[in-house]
């Protein structure tokens, strides 16, 4: 019998095993983005009707009762960041004698909160604070198609439904503008208007809220909770 060789000792090779954890695809550039969309707003998808509804035309007619000049606008969307304002009006006075500049687009509830603020309030402030009547409102922001300041959040002013003002102007030539730090005789009549905005807007901001508004009221209808207000 021929002698029979010494088998080698086996050699081990490893199984390979499945990672541990399974190896993730790299993101496509759309979806690292998709975090930065604003947060869906029913309001988004607001269009114009083929005819006005009756509300619209029956806020209308409130401006004209009011003296308040303005001018249809065409509607207005973005559906790729979701503003939309479908039936606009471009303010060209807030009443028989306060003007409004520069040209001022909102929806129209804001125009008629705007223009009755202005002549129940405002105009009374003036009068009792300096003798002289409101002639005019500087407007900083009306509709802007933008997310509020470090949010996803879209802001009121998307919707037309936000106006900032960042001065008054009387009759006498006297101009009165928002800042941290007015002069006496004019951080009253702001502090009084600011005061009273708090009820008819549902949102007051103004110096002192945040950085982003020290140089004027922002005001705006945004439905709150039970009907509440944010005042700051």
């Amino acid at each position: 019998m021929a002698p029979t060789p010494t088998p080698k000792p086996a050699t081990t090779t490893p199984e390979p095993q499945p990672p541990a954890v399974a190896p993730q695809p790299t993101p496509k550039p759309a979806e690292a983005g998709d975090e930065e969309k604003m947060l869906p707003d029913p309001r988004s998808a607001d269009l114009p009707a083929d005819k006005m509804p009756a509300e619209e035309v029956a806020c209308r007619e409130r401006l004209k009762t009011l003296g308040v000049e303005f001018e249809e606008h065409k509607a207005e969307s973005n559906p790729e960041i979701g503003c939309s304002i479908p039936y606009p009006v471009v303010l060209k006075s807030l009443g028989k004698s306060i003007a409004i500049a520069p040209g001022t687009e909102l929806n129209c509830p804001m125009a008629e909160a705007a223009a009755r603020f202005a002549a129940d309030v405002i105009q009374p402030a003036a009068k009792a604070e300096f003798g002289a009547d409101l002639k005019s409102i500087g407007q900083a922001s009306a509709f802007v198609c933008r997310p509020r300041n470090g949010t996803r959040k879209l802001s009121e002013h998307a919707f037309g439904n936000a106006l900032d003002i960042a001065s008054f102007t009387l009759s006498d030539g006297r101009t009165i503008e928002v800042g941290p730090a007015p002069p006496e005789k004019d951080g009253k009549f702001l502090d009084a208007v600011r005061k009273a905005a708090c009820g008819p807007f549902k949102t007051v901001l103004g110096p002192g809220a945040d950085p982003d508004h020290s140089l004027h009221f922002h005001l705006d209808l945004e439905p709150r909770r039970h009907g509440g207000t944010f005042c700051q």
